[in-house]
């Protein structure tokens, strides 16, 4: 089965920034963050990496945009930090939703990051194919306790592809809820702000 391509929805430039201020306007509070499937086969045919028509300096401003207005009635209790690079480390868009979060997240993004260009797979991928058993993760690739502290199987690091381009293009990760939501409310976000070329 060949993965669809996706483009935004709104080609507009400021949509994702008109999505923060609706928010900030509107929003009677957070709305729950569908969980992904935990079966690996599942998790990869569903919502493992997200396949784009193109990936530009825009499409991450964009998509980080709606991913703050998506986070952000949570920030009160839960802060997040959004992070979205190119593959080759290049940040593209970073920013703390909410006050609270911690140097800690930072590192966390790093480690999910590492995780999805070593391995091409979704962190979460990573969580279900192992179920969370970090050990078991560390044996299976021959890495000592600190090479493995370089890498986190914690769900909310995704790879970006594009289509006709080899390999992962960018990495999207979200840090500071349940490890569930940050890999949930990418996949929410993505499957709401994009649809399938046709």
């Amino acid at each position: 089965m060949s993965q669809k391509v996706l483009r935004r929805g709104d080609q507009a430039p400021g949509s994702g920034l008109q999505a923060v201020f609706t928010t900030q306007k509107y929003s009677k509070g957070p709305i729950a963050i569908p969980s992904p499937p935990e079966n690996p086969d599942e998790v990869k045919a569903k919502c493992d990496s997200f396949l784009f028509e193109s990936f530009t300096v825009e499409d991450a401003w964009e998509l980080g945009h709606h991913l703050y207005a998506r986070l952000l009635p949570f920030s009160p209790q839960k802060p997040t930090l959004i992070s979205i690079s190119l593959a080759s480390g290049q940040i593209l868009f970073q920013c703390a939703v909410g006050s609270g979060t911690m140097p800690d997240n930072e590192l966390w993004v790093q480690r999910k990051r590492n995780t999805v260009l070593r391995f091409g797979t979704s962190t979460w991928f990573q969580h279900c194919k192992y179920a969370g058993d970090e050990e078991a993760f560390r044996v299976k690739f021959g890495m000592s306790p600190a090479q493995a502290e370089k890498y986190a199987i914690h769900g909310g690091g995704i790879p970006i592809r594009v289509k006709g381009v080899e390999g992962i293009v960018g990495v999207v990760v979200v840090s500071g809820l349940k490890q569930h939501e940050d890999h949930g409310v990418i996949v929410d976000v993505i499957n709401d702000t994009y649809g399938e070329v046709h």
